[in-house]
């Protein structure tokens, strides 16, 4: 696990970036805390160390937006308004899970039982003024690789 505290949107972004850039196709982040947390900032800069250079916004309505410009395929999924019924809808999870991007999942938690279980949970918490506190695991050994990359790029303060 690795703890992060970053003091502004631009410092979360510049942390995701850094990890967009070591991310490999079939990686899946799953990201959660509050409305409102960062969720979709932290998403937006991943997209940036994959190279995308379209605006990324939340996929709120959309649930799912593509991204393709980048190094790979970014999959950015917001499963909010679905709640429990997305484990019902068939918006071809797996096609984005096991296929040729980095899947970044916000509200993850309502489709647990789909999601393969090595993946790297996120969890980002408000902080002072625009700061966040962010809550990195991994559950596996591709998720382990990708903490080990982003800790040696990145060292956590203790």
């Amino acid at each position: 696990m690795l703890n992060y505290a970053t003091a502004s949107s631009e410092e979360t972004q510049a942390l995701a970036k850094r990890l967009g850039e070591r991310v490999q196709p079939g990686d899946v982040l799953c990201l959660s805390g509050d409305l409102g947390a960062g969720k979709t900032t932290f998403t937006q800069g991943l997209a940036r160390g994959l190279g995308v250079e379209e605006p990324v916004s939340s996929p709120t309505f959309t649930i799912i937006k593509e991204y393709d410009d980048g190094r790979i395929p970014l999959y950015h999924m917001d499963i909010y308004r679905l709640g429990d019924a997305a484990v019902h809808e068939d918006l071809g999870y797996d096609e984005y899970f096991y296929g040729e991007g980095v899947s970044v999942i916000e509200w993850s938690e309502f489709l647990e039982d789909l999601i393969p279980e090595d993946r790297l949970l996120v969890h980002i918490t408000l902080a002072e003024g625009d700061g966040r506190h962010l809550q990195m695991t991994a559950t596996g050994p591709r998720s382990s690789a990708r903490l080990k990359e982003l800790e040696q790029l990145c060292p956590t303060s203790h």
